[in-house]
């Protein structure tokens, strides 16, 4: 008797559902959003006076077989993790296929094309995909932020077999 008056229940709430109620009037459009601001920049470090950046390996028109083995390089200026405020270190982002930053004062982006070495690590392996591609070494600070004037190294391109 109960399982009766349940389909019943149930027959009476479908058939509820399946009417047409009278459209309502569509809501006014909201204002369009204002675009979001810039992020503001933040304060970079000095560039310590003759601080250099290079890629040791590999050298610039090298064909290579992947994974790729990038050494890092660097002169009047050392290495230190993220998060260790030192001014005379910083640590490497690698850049590939890709040009430095339009904002210089914001964090260095963390992507496939911008790949961040926040442990202090002087190298790494990278699997490339056959073809022409570019690497370029950008030193960072202890917030990611590239210093003043960017230490960055030369482009180096490779053609990877």
């Amino acid at each position: 008797m109960w399982v009766r008056s349940a389909l019943i229940l149930i027959c009476l709430a479908l058939a509820a559902c399946g009417q047409q109620e009278p459209a309502a009037p569509a809501p006014a459009a909201a204002p369009a959003a204002a675009p979001a601001a810039p992020a503001p920049a933040l304060a970079r470090k000095p560039a310590p006076a003759g601080a250099t950046a290079y890629i040791i390996e590999p050298a610039d028109g090298a064909t290579v077989t992947s994974p790729v083995r990038v050494v890092f390089g660097l002169k009047g200026i050392g290495v230190a993790p993220a998060g260790v405020d030192r001014a005379d270190a910083g640590h490497h982002h690698l850049l590939i296929d890709a040009g430095l930053p339009e904002n210089l004062g914001l964090p260095i982006p963390n992507d496939e094309q911008h790949r961040h070495f926040g442990g202090g690590q002087t190298e790494v392996e990278l699997t490339l995909t056959p073809g022409s591609h570019t690497l370029q070494m950008l030193l960072g600070d202890h917030l990611h932020v590239p210093f003043d004037p960017p230490i960055a190294s030369a482009v180096v391109t490779i053609q990877v077999q």
